[in-house]
């Protein structure tokens, strides 16, 4: 009795298709063709935005989306020919729904892909440029849907999410060139202040990578218990010179300077006991620390034309010739 039921359906099923069989074909046919011309199409349709925007990403989605509606109005069509048009509607208004789903489920890549069409629209960087975002710095290297990858100054290789570049402060120190570097040196309270910053000042001013515009300044930054401290301020340009090697020459030029002038430096105050000393003869002892500052004095007014180059280009460079370590279209 079962055997004769199941039967009957597939004799009922096999005439409703040999009726539907026309239709079937030629909605098939039709959803070939429409599936075939899908990626033509969102490429003519899209081809205006080249012109309204220059963000690769938003290209790229609209065209996706184009080529999918194509795609859905294809099986729609089909569908309605088979006799599944109830079907047909459920399916494309479920589609909305079933985006919500996965929205939730995908809820992080979801976040990282909003933000990286964010991101390429405002475009707050581009390729090579050197920026900071929470505590990491790097050369812009690649930029995908779901992440932006950096080259460090150690030469490693960082991947931050989109989310989390586009939620928090991004420092570009490409966009404006000029770095402010600073130096704090102390000097004694017998020192005549004004003679020290014009040592100070007449050092940055006659080091090249030292900007005109904006001046450096030397101030008066603390009191200490046994010094006065001063702060000096100087700019570079960091895609020529590198501020700290920069600082590190200023800094040699400084102590020498300052010992030549008799300037003393004095660290802070402290209680010394002295124990099992040569009491008896102290100007041997004053004679031999005299002799390590006269050789100190030498070495360092030697080192004066230290190299201070920047070091961007090299990190360019490097991150150029570097392995992607993500696949992924770059979108920047």
């Amino acid at each position: 009795m079962q055997t004769q039921l199941v039967l009957d359906d597939l004799t009922q099923v096999t005439q409703v298709v040999m009726e539907k069989l026309p239709s079937i074909l030629l909605g098939g046919l039709i959803f070939v063709i429409f599936f075939w011309l899908s990626r033509p199409i969102a490429n003519f349709l899209t081809k205006p935005l080249a012109k309204a925007t220059t963000s690769k990403l938003i290209q790229m989605v609209i065209r996706r989306t184009m080529s999918l509606l194509v795609v859905l109005i294809g099986l729609y069509i089909l569908l309605r020919l088979v006799g599944l048009t109830q079907f047909a509607v459920a399916l494309l208004s479920g589609t909305g729904v079933i985006g919500l789903i996965i929205g939730f489920a995908f809820k992080d890549i979801a976040e990282n892909f909003l933000s990286s069409l964010l991101l390429s629209v405002q475009r707050p960087f581009k390729l090579g440029d050197i920026i900071e975002v929470e505590g990491y710095l790097g050369v812009v290297k690649k930029m995908t849907s779901r992440a932006t990858t950096l080259v460090d100054f150690n030469g490693d290789h960082v991947q931050l999410p989109n989310a989390t570049i586009y939620k928090n402060a991004i420092r570009n120190l490409t966009a404006n060139p000029f770095m402010r570097g600073t130096i704090d040196i102390g000097v004694g309270y017998d020192t005549d202040f004004d003679h020290a910053q014009s040592l100070a000042m007449n050092i940055m001013s006659s080091q090249p990578a030292v900007l005109d515009d904006p001046a450096p300044q030397v101030l008066v930054s603390s009191l200490g218990a046994s010094s006065c401290n001063l702060k000096l301020f100087f700019w570079v340009n960091s895609e020529i010179d590198s501020q700290l090697k920069v600082a590190s020459v200023l800094m040699k030029r400084l102590v020498s300077t300052f010992l030549a002038e008799d300037i003393a430096m004095p660290d802070d105050a402290r209680e010394r006991i002295i124990l099992n000393t040569d009491a008896s003869r102290p100007e041997e002892s004053y004679k031999k620390h005299s002799s390590f500052v006269d050789n100190s004095k030498q070495d360092a007014i030697k080192a004066t034309n230290d190299d201070t180059s920047s070091d961007h280009d090299e990190i360019r460079e490097q991150a150029a010739q570097a392995r992607d370590p993500e696949e992924g279209e770059n979108i920047l």
